[in-house]
């Protein structure tokens, strides 16, 4: 017997809709290098439609690659929805990426047509006589750069310009949800990036569990900055959810500085603001004194939240960091740390404690902790750690036409994180380290995220990164590389006289040395690959 709903296809479409219904006089702010620029969604929907027809005017193919190379703006979230909505497939290239990365990635996307902005052609032009596919190059003026009258080989246009000339589209009917909608590469340290690629159905889906109380909670009422860039896993979703909630959305431009985030945050009466640790380190100082009564949610990504910093921020906003993990295969949030009602009694201590782990898994993904190389579950004792394996409507399958899809995939079809993990009674997740990150000495495993977190609860520490060094006899020892917070002075002796009580002795580092930065990947993670390259020679001091 079969159930007697209708069939509705699950689209993309169906977000864009609501708010050009419901919405149309919440607006979509900007911060650019000319000042504050202001939309409602009425007049966004309007825009998103006629760009959409200009992508017909140009002849783009009825599933073309539409590429963009831009900030986080209102122009970008029309592109958004204009490429899917129309049956097309948006295709965000990473701006921090190597050039020979996003050759890559353009060619291999096929992409037809690049929308830039002006204050990055810089960076693209070069590029441009490499690209095989793209016929079609569009600037957006951001108020920083100018764009060039021609470029050799392509089509040049004005992004105002096709908006000015064009009619509204009428959507056509998408009646396949599991066709293509968007599509990022993976930042990956090795090799070049793999390919995701997300549908109608898993962008609606993800979207809900955005949405949902448990996890970040979007709704109406909600005045969203999403600092983390919208070329890196759809923003984390917020771009989609704030348009299917009718949020106000506010858009960080290029600047994402401490004061320009903190700015925004405080003037714009912002309830979520979203993004990797590092830049709510260089954020917090410049909230001290400031009314930031409006914030209710700190999403935070990428890589472990340091229990020190989501610390600072209860002492000084009333609002700890909410802790969520993901990446671009699992859309990305899999797992947000909302603490459960029974935690919520207990001591801040331990409260502050929970918030270190990555909590439970979302609401309609699966998962599982692993042996390492088998498919056999671990036990939820807090204890047996081994990969996080991921499974679920908005998981990644396969990867876009990649031979290596096949080592990141288990044979029952399960995504293999690359997370080394533990579970709890209770199911909450507790991420060790990545697989590459740990450090073997001897018959021992370390957590390079465990020193991590107890290196940066040193009030003087500004950032810390871990890494394992070639050993004589224990095979890897931890190396810490560390960076002292401006005016501050520290030591070695005093690094490792603030550990001692804090880790085993094993688990010590063998030696710190003092960087003026961590080095970061193009998502803004700490590059541990790098530090690894730099220092892949260090003599260790004799025990």
């Amino acid at each position: 017997m079969k159930g007697l709903m209708q069939p509705t296809q699950l689209t993309i479409n169906y977000l864009f809709d609501r708010a050009e219904k419901y919405h149309r006089d919440k607006t979509v702010t900007t911060a650019t290098a000319t000042g504050i620029e202001r939309v409602t969604y009425g007049e966004w929907a309007d825009r998103t439609r006629r760009i959409a027809s200009a992508l017909d005017t140009l002849g783009i193919s009825a599933t073309g690659r539409v590429a963009t190379f831009a900030w986080n703006t209102a122009r970008h979230l029309e592109l958004y929805f204009a490429a899917p909505c129309s049956g097309r497939v948006l295709h965000t290239l990473n701006i921090r990426l190597f050039p020979e990365q996003l050759t890559y990635i353009a060619n291999h996307a096929e992409d037809e047509i690049i929308f830039c902005d002006t204050s990055l052609w810089a960076l693209l032009e070069p590029l441009v006589p490499t690209f095989t596919t793209v016929k079609h190059l569009v600037f957006m003026n951001d108020g920083k750069g100018a764009a060039p009258a021609s470029v050799p080989g392509l089509q040049v246009h004005d992004y105002e310009d096709l908006v000015a000339r064009s009619k509204p589209a009428v959507w056509p009917a998408i009646t396949d949800e599991n066709q293509a909608a968007s599509m990022c590469y993976t930042s990956g340290t090795t090799g070049n990036p793999k390919g995701v690629v997300y549908s109608h159905r898993s962008t609606y889906l993800h979207t809900m569990a955005t949405m949902m109380t448990d996890s970040v909670g979007v709704g109406e009422s909600d005045v969203i900055l999403p600092v983390v860039p919208m070329f890196h896993a759809n923003s984390w979703g917020l771009a989609h959810a704030g348009v299917a909630s009718g949020a106000d959305l506010v858009m960080p431009g290029p600047d994402l500085s401490g004061p320009a985030v903190a700015r925004l945050i405080v003037d714009q009466k912002v309830t979520i603001a979203a993004g990797v640790p590092t830049i709510w380190m260089a954020v917090l100082p410049e909230l001290k004194g400031k009314d930031t009564s409006s914030l209710r949610c700190i999403p935070c990504g990428g890589s472990a939240v340091p229990k020190a910093l989501s610390e600072a921020y209860r002492e000084q906003t009333g609002l700890p960091i909410l802790q969520a993990w993901g990446m671009t295969e699992t859309s990305p949030i899999a797992a947000v740390c909302t603490l459960l009602k029974a935690d919520r009694a207990l001591p801040q201590e331990q409260q502050a404690d929970l918030r270190t782990t990555v909590g439970l898994i979302a609401f309609g993904v699966e998962m599982r902790v692993v042996e390492p190389g088998t498919t056999n579950p671990l036990p939820w004792d807090g204890e047996s750690s081994g990969e996080l394996q991921c499974a679920g409507p908005w998981i990644a399958a396969d990867y876009y036409d990649d031979p290596r899809s096949r080592e990141s995939f288990t044979d029952d079809g399960w995504l293999r994180t690359g997370d080394v993990a533990v579970v709890d009674a209770k199911g909450r997740i507790r991420l060790v380290d990545r697989t590459k990150d740990l450090i073997k000495s001897g018959g021992e495993w370390i957590s390079s995220v465990d020193v991590e977190n107890e290196l940066m609860s040193h009030p003087k520490i500004a950032e810390a990164a871990v890494i394992g060094v070639p050993h004589p006899k224990w095979s890897e020892r931890p190396l810490a590389c560390v960076v002292v917070k401006p005016g501050e002075t520290l030591t070695k002796d005093e690094v490792v006289e603030h550990l001692v009580p804090r880790l085993a002795k094993w688990q010590l580092p063998d030696d710190v040395v003092f960087i003026p930065e961590v080095p970061k990947t193009s998502v803004g993670k700490f590059s541990k690959k790098t530090l690894r390259e730099q220092f892949a020679d260090y003599a260790l001091p004799d025990a």
